[in-house]
């Protein structure tokens, strides 16, 4: 059993620009800046590649929770002072250094998660993108808006926004990046602190986005990082937190909006999927195709956004489905902290088995194996081969929920109603991919889903990527939305100030109340016919 320090009040300095060494020391220095009050049990952190360990970081208690949650709020209350300009000078200079020393964080990645390093670029790529984005643009989304009085002339209206106080963050490993630190660039610049309780999976990511925003300038403490079981430390968070934004299953989701409701205070989060990709008979079948790899997967098809469910045309089926196993066969699955290889790992032994499970029961039920199928552990411990199942029928686990791994289901259909249909009649709502040659048919087709994103000719990146668009999902795929103005807005509390001039709106003296409702009865029958009243 090792014990760790609380973190000493000195910035650990990164390797030179572009270097790409992560060795025992470099995260040993990132794990000494989770927020502990004394010293701590540790845990483990596995490399999914190989099954060794990366590092430790302190298993965290209560008490830890509610210092970091007590430090945040105290710096809050600075930082909310600032300038907007100020905080979003702060952010493009972290956009900057994102890019720069990306090296070591494409490595870090790799090594905590098991993805492929052109998965992982993914997340340097996203991270740089909303940092730019709301950095350019929060002004715009904050800024205090005229609003229309209750009486033209005589009520100036205002609305006014505030931030919340101290955003708790519970983070997924699936992206360790992306999802432990997008999140709270715009509660940041919104005027929030942040506390991130990132998986114990991947605890080092959110360590160095981090390290590097406050060498951007954002002050000591505004930011904590607790580590440690989700289950122990969630609830701590959110009985302290003003709200409560979550990545994760829909059955932890569940909890999550439970407790912040006890409280009443706000909560956002995205959920599970089982996304639907369409090949309409008129697509470009080798740009669907290679469309296909990525929207199954990237990542191993540990992706929220992913597709697990293929429909085909069954007038191009026999071609497009011979051409995707085809392709698939082709994929190299790697561990190399390099651009090489197609797809990586899972993430632990304990998802693999349920991979494993879902695949084999389809298989005992009548399903057809096209190609994959299998682990891989002449690769390392956790690989499992890119999978396409034909013949999954409703008794089969992976037929509705979701894997979350390499494995897709694929069927045909017949006609747009059929097939549109079929992919609605899901619990979960979060992603669709369209593919057709005629974009604009596409675009109406995609309005007929029930998702809260719909890719035409491309699987998830095109709405991911596009983060001036609100993202999320219906169903049971989550509440609320990030990206654009509702990713930012959420952080903030609305205020509504009126300057009532000349006449109080209420009647003058020595008029009755009968002759003042009749009057303003008159009003507003003006009212109804002026341009932009309602």
């Amino acid at each position: 059993m090792s014990i760790v320090t609380p973190p000493a009040h000195v910035p650990a300095a990164l390797p030179p620009t572009g270097s790409a060494r992560i060795d025992r020391d470099r995260v040993d220095a990132l794990a000494a800046r989770v927020a502990v009050v004394a010293p701590r049990e540790t845990m483990d952190v596995q490399k999914p590649f190989t099954g060794e360990t990366l590092g430790r970081v302190p298993r965290c208690e209560e008490d830890d929770m509610q210092r970091a949650v007590l430090d945040a709020r105290a710096a809050q209350a600075r930082w909310a002072s600032t300038s907007l300009g100020e905080r979003s000078a702060i952010f493009r200079r972290f956009h900057d250094l994102v890019l720069d020393r990306q090296d070591e964080v494409l490595d870090l990645i790799q090594l905590e998660s098991g993805k492929a390093r052109r998965h992982a670029s993914e997340e340097v790529l996203d991270v740089a993108i909303v940092s730019r984005y709301y950095a350019n643009t929060a002004e715009r989304h904050l800024r205090p808006r005229r609003r229309r009085g209750a009486l033209p002339l005589l009520t100036a209206t205002w609305e006014h926004r505030h931030p919340l106080g101290v955003v708790g963050i519970i983070a997924p490993w699936n992206y360790p990046l992306t999802l432990g630190i997008t999140d709270a660039i715009p509660a940041l610049i919104a005027g929030n602190g942040v506390v991130i309780k990132p998986d114990s999976h991947t605890p080092y990511c959110a360590l160095w986005a981090l390290e590097l925003l406050e060498q951007a300038g954002v002050p000591r403490g505004l930011i904590q990082v607790v580590t440690g079981s989700g289950a122990k430390l969630g609830p701590h968070l959110i009985d302290r937190v003003d709200y409560v934004m979550f990545t994760g299953s829909t059955h932890t989701g569940r909890t999550v909006a439970r407790q912040a409701a006890d409280r009443l205070i706000a909560c956002s989060m995205e959920l599970g999927g089982k996304n639907a990709m369409i090949v309409l008979e008129d697509a470009h079948i080798a740009k669907a195709v290679a469309g296909a790899e990525r929207a199954l997967f990237s990542n191993a098809g540990q992706l929220c956004i992913a597709i697990e469910r293929l429909y085909v045309h069954e007038a191009i089926a026999d071609e497009y489905v011979a051409r995707l196993v085809e392709h698939t066969r082709k994929m190299r699955l790697g561990a190399e902290l390099e651009y090489g290889p197609d797809m990586g790992s899972l993430i632990s032994t304990e998802h693999l088995k349920v991979v494993r499970e879902h695949v084999e029961d389809a298989v005992s039920k009548g399903a057809r194996v096209l190609c994959g199928g299998r682990p891989r552990p002449d690769l390392g411990p956790h690989f499992y081969e890119p999978t396409l199942l034909q013949d999954v029928r409703e008794d089969m686990s992976l037929f509705a929920d979701e894997t979350f791994g390499p494995v897709v289901a694929i069927s045909t259909f017949a006609s747009d109603d059929d097939v549109i249909a079929r992919a609605n009649q899901s619990l979960y709502g979060l992603n669709s991919s369209v593919w057709t040659t005629d974009t604009a048919r596409g675009r109406q087709f995609a309005t007929r889903l029930h998702a809260g994103t719909v890719n035409v000719n491309e699987g998830y990146a095109a709405t991911w990527a596009s983060v001036d668009a609100p993202m999320g999902g219906f169903k049971q795929s989550g509440l609320g939305r990030r990206h654009g103005r509702h990713g930012i807005q959420k952080y903030t509390e609305e205020q509504t100030i009126s300057v009532q001039r000349l006449l109080p709106l209420a009647p003058p003296p020595h008029m009755s109340h009968k002759l003042w409702v009749r009057l303003m009865t008159h009003a507003l029958r003006l009212l109804r016919r002026t341009p932009g009243v309602r």
